[in-house]
């Protein structure tokens, strides 16, 4: 460890870092699907910023894209004035996303930067377009950090930063996810008759959320028919059908949008992490027209749209999702993944995969093996993390970029770990 880190991050940051305590080395380079440290020991990326990065490490076009634009003194900051970054980008969005799916009802709403800051302009946006507040979201959920989205969210650690007991996280009503009571009970049954039911308590929703693949809660999978039936639930009582595609989207599910395998149109979108395709903060909610009913500046900031982030948005649209060829390679990539996570499955008793697309798992049933598996794999050159209730999930998100080569090679490395850590924990139990 360098003196710079024994010194100004422990002298200068706050406790509540938290990924650097899982990686703790100097990274100074990022190329691709790999990071190199200070001691020029480079890793493969299975974690890709939380899945913002899912076009990788400072892409060679995007790269230049920005270069020329800062060198011609393109606008960078431009509150929501009208510049060509952002005509640019709205129209590849049109072109290259919104059209070839049938969704030119949809307008586009730029929010904070950040993935939080466009939950709380969705739900601000359902209650104002109904009138009423309570919003239904689900268990393992994730939506964020602020007050109104960490109300959203389910994970008890993440509600107790609020400092309010939980009592200041109100307005939402939880129920379960798919599949939240296991395979062989459907959820759907449940949360209709919680509707139905007049003295159930639950109040008539403003809106209704889900994440298509919960990211942070153990990579649970909605299927196609739990969405069309929360899909039917929303509209059958007055609802909005918000989908929170964060981390889900921008290709990660093997489709563009985490819900399209469910053929549904959702009232409203969020979308941020690999939005911009570089990792640069940029966050947006699609919505339909029907409901666009903001009063200018109703909802305001001053970070509506990053002009730099407009430039490589647009350049990753053309490149990667001007034709099916990407999406046709992520699907291949994603039953490569399904192959190497069932093996390490195998490893181990009562395991099980999760997820969907490139945003897979293995459970491993502890946080504690889980943790073991994910820390022996960054000793040997792979960066991955956990997830779940009790981090009992070795998650992979890796680039969808990540060449084939340096994907399985990522595999086996975790395949290793997850050998050794196997063994050790039988060791430890004889």
């Amino acid at each position: 460890m360098t003196d710079i880190q024994d010194n100004i991050f422990e002298r200068r940051e706050s406790k509540v870092r938290s990924y650097c305590r899982n990686f703790d080395t100097l990274f100074v380079k990022a190329s691709g699907s790999e990071m190199t440290d200070a001691e020029g020991k480079t890793y493969i990326d299975f974690l890709a910023g939380c899945s913002t990065l899912n076009y990788g490490h400072n892409d060679p076009d995007m790269k230049q894209a920005l270069i020329e634009h800062i060198t011609r003194d393109g606008v960078a900051h431009g509150l929501d004035m009208y510049t060509d970054a952002k005509a640019e980008w709205l129209q590849a969005m049109e072109d290259k996303i919104l059209k070839p799916r049938g969704m030119t009802d949809y307008k586009i709403m730029m929010t904070g930067p950040t993935g939080t800051n466009a939950v709380e302009a969705a739900v601000k946006l359902a209650r104002k377009v109904t009138g009423r507040s309570n919003v239904i979201a689900f268990t393992n959920g994730f939506h964020g950090m602020t007050l109104g989205a960490l109300a959203l969210t389910g994970n008890a650690g993440k509600r107790a930063g609020a400092g309010l007991g939980g009592s200041g996280l109100h307005g939402t009503t939880h129920l379960p996810y798919a599949g939240a009571f296991g395979d062989d009970v459907d959820t759907l049954d449940q949360i209709e008759m919680m509707l139905e039911n007049s003295s159930s308590g639950l109040d008539a929703p403003a809106a209704f959320i889900f994440e298509p693949i919960q990211g942070e809660g153990g990579l649970n999978a909605a299927s196609k028919e739990w969405m069309q039936g929360i899909a039917r639930l929303a509209k059958k009582h007055g609802a909005l059908l918000i989908v929170d595609d964060i981390q889900s989207g921008c290709g990660r599910s093997g489709d563009y949008f985490g819900f399209e395998i469910a053929g549904i149109k959702p009232d409203i979108i969020t979308q941020a992490k690999s939005l911009s395709g570089m990792g640069l903060p940029f966050a947006c909610v699609l919505l339909k027209k029907e409901h666009d009913i903001w009063k200018p500046a109703e909802h305001n900031g001053t970070f509506r749209g990053n002009n730099h982030a407009f430039v490589t948005a647009r350049v990753t649209l053309e490149k990667f999702w001007s034709d099916d060829s990407f999406q046709k390679e992520v699907r291949e990539k994603s039953e490569i993944l399904t192959e190497g996570l069932q093996k390490i499955a195998d490893l181990i008793p009562g395991a099980k995969l999760k997820g969907r697309g490139m945003m897979q798992g293995v459970d491993v049933g502890t946080g504690d093996l889980a943790s073991d598996i994910c820390s022996r794999s960054f000793e040997k050159g792979l960066i991955i993390e956990t997830s779940g209730a009790d981090d009992e999930v070795v998650k992979v998100l890796a680039p969808l970029t990540t060449p084939v080569e340096t994907f399985r090679k990522g595999l086996s490395i975790l395949l290793e770990a997850a050998s050794e850590a196997t063994s050790s924990a039988k060791i430890a139990a004889e």
